[in-house]
């Protein structure tokens, strides 16, 4: 809901005619800026009944994502995926997360932001890296609120009431207030709350362990529609004119989310069910802090940027999957004994607690932007740090297996990750004429990643790794540990490299309102450090985008047609997967190519008819032999379909890279017109997500198995005065049940069960689109 100046901007969204963007960090016109963005701006976030990450993410076509929930979302663009299963200890994120000037970017799932009273989501695909650096390598998402605005006072309450099929109801109540302090100052005011209903059922089940004969069953835990999810927090921005020439904008946003159960369907069961023997919990909560100042030496624009983010997540989860089969393939239920030397049950879960620290700081200048020679540039330094605590517990276990310290812990990861980055950028565009321009950028980076700490199991239970791989000094002694809350260190790597990567741009206005460029970008993701000894780390991988793009505007904003077609080569692509003993590798293991094609559409047909169309394709597929060991000198040799050989082909040149679907597309309609006294609209949504493989590695793909196309419909129909809107709306109308995410509680080959070995079977887990969703929403504004 929008009052006063924001009317304004709200008016020219609805015309097509003009979209400001700060995809180049300075304001310009949409349609003048010679990068593939796709720009939902207050009034269309509204219209699409976007209030969170999941919401939006359909609507951009170049994005894809893995998700396991709330808070727990993976992003990638142009189908730049490797199938990474984003460890705590593994690669940073290939796509850089923005929220207004301060990247968010984090390891392990990014800010799920509610989103009401923002100005624009802005989806920049291909690599950012000039401007935007590090985790920019693929492409940019940004979040841009609302400015606090000085020409009025004015605010909206919204409320909303939500049922979802085969599941709960919902509530939502938002709310936001513009107060102008004085003619040169003004505070805004933003608050939610969030319920979303559940769908998932937690059904009755037992379990025997075959080694011990116990049995156990889930009778605390089950509980239909267990997966509900509660999201609140706050926005507070303060905008100070110091004069006509400097600003100062501080602004404090925290938000708290809690969630419960699982987000998929357990294979071999109905529809919407799981049978999880473990509580399920996952309580996320942050708060960031930035200060954005922005002022004129001269003629020239200065701004700095800084903010100050923590992050907290308390987990619960279950981990029963993986005690059950390995018991019942190897027998590990015999290692599992009390002080008495019984026989325990082997049941395992999880509880961690996740801390995130994490400051940024960027100061650049921008000559004027109507001089032929234009030049932004800037430095900028970025410090995160992940305090990791993992408790594997298996209740009543001996002491002498149990990890020193904790009460009751078969395995501790316990470790201190900080990823620091260190640049200098900068972009000059001369227009050698009046319709030429010419563009050079270039980012000169450092990074310094390290990784310490402790991870594993007591030296009684294992005489090779956790504390018997602890560090000792010269009489043999356990050293103390360096991460509070460990036992000992068994952990202490450190890597680094400075580089720089370029960008290269030439644009041709053929009239005032179509343009055509052509790019040669490059985007980089750092390196970083296996945890396990016996491996080196890992160098940073890198993007190269050969791109032409074209935007044009046709019958004075009436019909926009955008599009890009491109090349990009991906070398030293960084794969993740499950090595030895459960633990997590990242290899520079190999290249791929993609060639594709993105395009968005928009036609106002009449004062009342409009429509919006956009889709994506993407041919993405490995062009050398992904060897599980990389080595530039020697071809990857297939020594059989097991993975733990030495060096083994996982997947030839040419094979198809997973996560992102080849064709994705998306078409909206909406028809405005006059309902006696009262303004009325229809709309209509569509999604296409076409199909998409599982995993890079064709073993683990063949028991994964693919993920099949989908399509969602959505439709609105609501009426509105001058100050009220009353809205009546249904997502995925037809109740289409899209796979989003297929996963396992552990390695694919064993909770895989490719030989049916077990009473079971092999065992996933898939996260689905959230059933139909019918609600009524009604909003006030001042």
């Amino acid at each position: 809901m929008l009052t006063g100046p924001a009317l304004a901007q709200e008016a020219q969204e609805n015309l097509g005619d003009t979209i400001i963007i700060t995809a180049q960090k300075r304001q310009e016109n949409l349609q003048d800026v010679p990068i593939a963005v796709i720009a939902l701006g207050t009034q269309k976030l509204e219209q699409l009944q976007v209030k969170d990450f999941d919401d939006y993410a359909r609507y951009l076509p170049s994005l894809s994502y893995q998700s396991l929930g709330p808070g727990a979302s993976n992003v990638y663009f142009r189908g730049v995926a490797s199938g990474e299963n984003a460890n705590h200890s593994t690669s940073l994120p290939s796509v850089g997360m923005y929220l207004d000037e301060q990247p968010i970017t984090t390891i392990q799932g990014n800010l799920d932001i509610h989103i009401y009273d923002i100005a624009r989501v802005e989806a920049l695909a291909g690599p950012q890296g000039t401007l935007y650096g590090a985790s920019s390598q693929a492409g940019t998402v940004k979040i841009v609120t609302n400015r606090p605005d000085t020409s009025g006072f004015y605010g909206a309450v919204d409320a909303e009431v939500n049922t979802v099929a085969h599941g709960e109801q919902g509530y939502v109540l938002e709310g936001f207030v513009n107060a102008p302090l004085s003619d040169n100052a003004a505070l805004r005011v933003v608050g939610w709350y969030d319920k979303d209903g559940g769908y998932i059922d937690n059904i009755p089940g037992s379990l025997t362990f075959p080694t011990s004969g116990i049995t156990f069953d889930n009778d605390p835990y089950v509980e239909d529609d267990y997966n509900d999810v509660e999201t609140y927090g706050a926005r507070v921005a303060l905008q100070i004119d110091l004069n006509e020439n400097w600003t100062v904008l501080p602004t404090l946003m925290g938000q708290k989310q809690k969630s419960y159960g699982a987000f998929g369907q357990e294979a071999g069961l109905d529809e919407l069910q799981v049978q999880q023997f473990n509580p399920e919990r996952f309580n996320d909560r942050w708060f960031q802090a930035a200060l954005t100042i922005e002022g004129k030496i001269g003629s020239w624009d200065l701004t700095y940027a800084g903010a100050y983010m923590k992050r907290k997540i308390n987990s619960q989860s279950d981990y029963v999957d993986y005690s059950y089969f390995y018991d019942a393939l190897f027998g590990y239920g015999a290692y599992f004994y009390d002080n008495d030397d019984n026989l325990v049950n082997p049941n395992q879960y999880i509880i961690g607690t996740d801390r995130f620290t994490k400051q940024s700081h960027e100061l650049r200048i921008a000559s004027p932007a109507d001089r032929p020679l234009r030049f932004i540039g800037g430095v900028f330094y970025q410090r995160q740090a992940h305090n990791i605590e993992q408790n594997y517990i298996i209740d009543n276990i001996a002491d002498a297996i149990t990890v020193p310290g904790t009460d009751s812990n078969i395995w501790l990861t316990k470790q201190l990750r900080v990823d620091r980055d260190y640049a200098a950028f900068g972009e000059a565009t001369y227009d050698l004429t009046e319709k030429l321009s010419l563009t050079g950028g270039i980012r000169v980076y450092k990074y310094k990643n390290s990784l310490e700490g402790f991870f594993g199991y007591s030296d009684g239970f294992s005489s090779g790794t956790g504390v018997a791989a602890c560090f000792r000094d010269a009489n043999d002694e356990l050293l103390p540990p360096t991460v509070k809350g460990s036992p000992c260190t068994n952990l202490d790597k450190t890597t680094s490299d400075t580089d720089f990567i370029h960008k290269l741009n030439a644009t041709y206005k053929l009239t005032d309102d179509a343009l055509v460029y052509a790019t040669w970008s490059r985007g980089f993701r750092p390196g970083g450090v296996n945890r396990r000894g016996t491996l080196p780390p890992y160098g940073a991988d890198e993007l190269d985008n050969y791109e032409l793009g074209w935007k044009t505007t046709w019958g004075d904003g009436a019909f926009r047609w955008n599009g890009a077609v491109y090349y990009e080569t991906w070398t030293n692509i960084q794969l993740s997967f499950l090595g030895a003993n459960g633990l997590t590798e990242v290899r520079n293991a190999g290249d791929a190519r993609i060639w594709g094609i993105e395009s968005d559409f928009f036609f106002r047909a009449s004062d009342s008819l409009t429509f919006n169309a956009g889709f994506s394709y993407n041919d993405a597929q490995s062009t050398k032999d992904f060897c599980k060991i990389s080595n530039p000198q020697f071809d990857c040799t297939l020594l059989g379909p097991d993975p733990d050989e030495p060096n083994a082909l996982l997947a030839p040149s040419g094979t198809r890279l997973p996560v992102s679907a080849k064709f994705k597309g998306n078409a909206l309609a909406r028809y405005e017109f006059p309902l006696g006294s009262l303004d009325a609209h229809l709309q209509g949504a569509v999604v296409y997500e076409g199909s998409r493989t599982s995993d890079l590695r064709l073993f683990e793909r063949d028991l994964v198995g693919s993920l099949p196309s989908y399509t969602t419909v959505d439709i609105s129909a609501g009426v509105r005065t001058d100050r009220w809107t009353v809205e009546l709306y249904a997502r995925n109308l037809f109740d289409s049940r899209g796979q989003v995410t297929r996963t396992f509680q552990c390695g694919e080959s064993t909770c895989g069960d490719p030989d049916g070995e077990t009473a079971i079977g092999g065992k996933f887990y898939t996260i689905v689109t959230t059933p139909r969703t019918i609600g009524l929403k009604v909003g006030t504004k001042f």
